[in-house]
């Protein structure tokens, strides 16, 4: 038997995300037509609560020699019974879509980006809501654990309220200028986990809400190309629609798998 064969850590050929930075993930599927990773989650509760939850999420990526483009779908999806009546109402139904493109400029890391979101949110007031934004990205800090990425630019908020909304003939479409500014922060905690934090702001130059997001995440690697995530988000919107809060949270556990 080979003692030094004990000392090899296991799991030292597993996935990206804990041994690479996401700049090294890009670099190794680098002309690749989609790689990225898929996130779900369920939680079914029965006995004295009934409901159902559901979660989920993807990330794709293409990186060529200008271009780096990133897809991301969000959905989240829950059911609860009602103890009064026996019925099962939907109490979450949301979708969000987003794209952006970067086309890389001469300096590293630096680039030109265009983007674009849409959200339908059932119990939002509105029918959807989009965004579209263009600016100039770059890497304010690089370190040997941690960098950090801004986007900032000025762009167009567009919603429609839905068919239920109480609100004024002139309020039920709105369209308006903002500036976005969004930052990811990726900090390498070990060999294994990483933690990110990203946070994009919508300020409203028309007088229409401005809206905050922000995710903080701890990712750890289970086995293969498959992570655990933890992960809390926070949404802020500065004039919501149908009286409801100005904020809302969200709190997760859900496993991600990565190609």
């Amino acid at each position: 038997m080979c003692s030094r064969c004990w000392a090899v850590d296991p799991f030292e050929d597993f996935h990206e995300y804990g041994q690479l930075s996401d700049e090294e993930i890009h670099e190794l599927h680098k002309g690749e037509m989609l790689y990225g990773d898929t996130e779900f989650g369920l939680i079914l509760s029965k006995g004295n609560t009934n409901s159902t939850s559901f979660k989920f999420r993807g990330n794709l990526y293409q990186d060529f020699e200008n271009w780096r483009n990133q897809f991301k779908l969000d959905t989240l999806y829950k059911r609860d019974e009602n103890d009064d009546t026996g019925q099962t109402d939907v109490t979450a139904d949301r979708i969000f879509v987003s794209a952006q493109g970067n086309y890389k400029v001469g300096v590293k890391n630096s680039s030109f980006f265009i983007y674009g979101d849409y959200e339908e949110d059932k119990f939002s007031g509105l029918e959807y809501k989009s965004t579209v934004a263009t600016g100039y990205g770059a890497r304010v800090y690089q370190g040997v654990k941690n960098k950090v990425d801004i986007d900032i630019g000025p762009g167009l908020y567009r919603s429609v309220a839905d068919d239920e909304s109480e609100v004024s003939e002139e309020d039920e479409n709105k369209t308006g200028y903002l500036v976005r500014i969004a930052m990811q922060w990726e900090r390498l905690v070990s060999k294994r986990t990483r933690f990110n934090q990203d946070v994009s702001i919508e300020q409203s130059l028309s007088g229409l809400n401005s809206r905050l997001k922000s995710e903080t995440a701890l990712i750890s690697q289970v086995i293969g190309a498959v992570s655990l995530k933890f992960a809390y988000m926070y949404r802020y919107n500065s004039k919501p629609e149908d009286d409801n809060l100005k904020y809302d949270s969200e709190l997760s556990a859900t496993l991600v798998y990565s190609f």
